[in-house]
């Protein structure tokens, strides 16, 4: 069994037809709208509500919980197949596919980054990478249970297949050309590169262009979640 904490989160866990929520628990302490809509869901939706007395602030021993923490069935990841699918059937589709993102703060806003400007899907390496984890679901204010996850063993293969399957390859990459006057074609793979180390060559090999955002030379780089956002726009703003 798998927990969600926060306001936001269990109020989208609620609010989404493809999260099964088990129970939620709320602190007798907490009030506000939010709580006010989380109850009103979860009766909508038959969901067994438990009030405990706790601080509004922590929940079952959850520090930060807001109040509110729900249990859901393990969220499941799909396969590479499936978010090529997802993308190939979308008008101007997206996969956004994280190179060793470790942060699990990064990815869950880059989870969300992608929900907000229509992403198909996400795709995460199974090793040295993080993976959906409450700390993911609470960073991405409950998103995760609208943008689907795939996880895959080997992160250049999957690039390989997207590149057959006729996906346009681009990565982030500091002092290349801008992305406002990059050529795009769709559907189209976003690679966001390490916090430390940016996109590895391997994967770099594998890019049709490689995309910088224009930005204050007082700052040499963006964290990794502010650049996706950045550049989701910026492929959004091209294609409207």
């Amino acid at each position: 069994m798998d927990k969600i904490f926060g306001r936001n989160p269990v109020k989208e866990a609620l609010a989404s037809d493809s999260v099964v929520v088990n129970k939620v628990i709320i602190s007798k302490t907490a009030h506000g709208s939010i709580i006010e809509e989380i109850i009103k869901l979860a009766k909508n939706k038959k969901v067994p509500l438990h009030f405990v007395v706790s601080e509004a602030a922590d929940v079952d021993g959850v520090e930060n919980s807001q109040g509110v923490l729900a249990e859901i069935a393990p969220l499941q990841y799909i396969e590479l197949e499936e978010a090529a699918q997802k993308a190939m059937e979308a008008k101007n589709g997206i996969l956004v596919i994280l190179d060793e993102i470790e942060d699990p703060h990064n990815l869950g806003a880059i989870i969300r980054n992608a929900a907000a400007f229509e992403a198909s899907a996400v795709i995460i390496p199974k090793w040295r990478g993080a993976g959906i984890t409450d700390v993911v679901v609470k960073a991405s204010a409950g998103t995760t249970a609208l943008m689907p996850v795939a996880r895959v063993s080997n992160s250049a293969e999957a690039l390989r297949k997207l590149k057959d399957m006729g996906f346009y390859i681009i990565g982030a990459e500091a002092g290349e050309q801008a992305l406002e006057k990059t050529f795009l074609s769709f559907p189209l793979v976003l690679i966001i590169g390490s916090e430390g180390y940016g996109v590895r060559k391997i994967m770099k090999d594998r890019c049709d262009a490689l995309v910088s955002i224009t930005h204050s030379s007082k700052v040499s780089s963006l964290n990794a979640s502010c650049a996706a956002a950045v550049l989701l726009h910026s492929i959004r703003t091209k294609t409207a």
